[in-house]
């Protein structure tokens, strides 16, 4: 099959864009100067994700189909969670010439895969050459009328809510650093996270005050939450949702582990019935476990 550089700029995007099929929001795809995505709302949700290979993915633990899957996820995840409808994803997608053609290809099968959990497409994009695999990769969204689900709405009296798988990724990915065995679902999930899409329908129909995708931890993400909207938010260990999957160190994973793109929300009077329902909201600052300090871990991007 051989490699990009052999293919060529026009040849490899001619081969990936034609595994890409075109949901009804895209109205022009690939193959011109700019895509066309509807945007019957007026207003369009975007948010975009940089990974670069050695500090996002390794090519020695995730094959290229789940890296699109779980880079097209995370930025998919990041629309939900304001309350929106996925529409489309833009990719930028940089590789050294000798990256196998076929590697390409199946990459962007996991894109356009996890595009079709979500009910969006991939519209364009751009292809180029570098030292090391980077992608680049900006989602839209589609709000349908309605106000965006924010950070800072929660207030006190509100129930916390989370809604997914929480410290799976963190506890596959231990695995995997530390060369040991244990549960495949755990390295899975760190692989391909599976974000529960219909999250954000669920929140907003239930009145949620603030919603956000749990990516660098559920302490961490929440505390976003707490300072956006000047509260407390309490947790209770005992209600965090910890299978037994997750060995003896589930509520650390559960609790400072990111990457499952699981959601969190504030609820007045009660959450959702799919949702685990894990704290409140007081008058205060900042989040407690068990009325205490949490544990630190959580992800910085710029932590050596």
């Amino acid at each position: 099959m051989g490699t990009i550089g052999e293919l060529g700029e026009f040849g490899l995007i001619g081969r990936l864009t034609r595994r890409l099929p075109q949901g009804p929001a895209v109205r022009l795809g690939p193959g011109d100067d700019a895509a066309v995505v509807a945007a019957p709302d007026g207003r369009v949700v975007a948010t975009t994700d940089l990974l670069v290979e050695g500090r996002h993915f390794r090519r020695d633990w995730s094959g290229p189909y789940d890296i699109g899957r779980k880079a097209a996820a995370q930025n998919l995840a990041d629309v939900v969670a304001m309350g929106a409808r996925p529409t489309a994803l833009l990719i930028g997608f940089a590789a050294p010439a000798g990256t196998e053609t076929g590697w390409a290809e199946r990459l962007y099968d996991g894109f356009a895969d996890e595009c079709r959990e979500a009910g969006a497409s991939v519209a364009g994009g751009d292809v180029v050459s570098a030292p090391q695999i980077m992608l680049a990769v900006t989602a839209l969204g589609d709000l349908g009328g309605a106000a965006p689900l924010t950070r800072s709405g929660a207030r006190p009296g509100d129930v916390v809510a989370v809604r997914g798988r929480l410290g799976f990724a963190s506890a596959g990915l231990e695995l995997l650093t530390e060369g040991r065995a244990g549960a495949q679902e755990l390295i899975a999930a760190h692989r391909r996270p599976e974000p529960p899409y219909g999250a954000g329908g669920e929140a907003r129909a239930h009145g949620a005050t603030a919603l956000l995708d749990v990516s660098d931890g559920l302490v961490q993400d929440l505390g976003h939450i707490a300072d956006a909207s000047g509260v407390r938010i309490e947790i209770d260990s005992a209600s965090v949702p910890v299978p037994d999957v997750l060995g003896p160190d589930g509520l650390r994973h559960a609790l400072t582990g990111g990457e499952d793109h699981a959601f969190a929300g504030t609820f007045p009077g009660s959450a959702p019935p799919s949702w685990s329902r894990i704290g409140v909201v007081t008058t205060g600052s900042g989040v407690r476990v068990d009325g205490r300090e949490p544990p630190s871990g959580a992800w910085d991007h710029f932590a050596v």
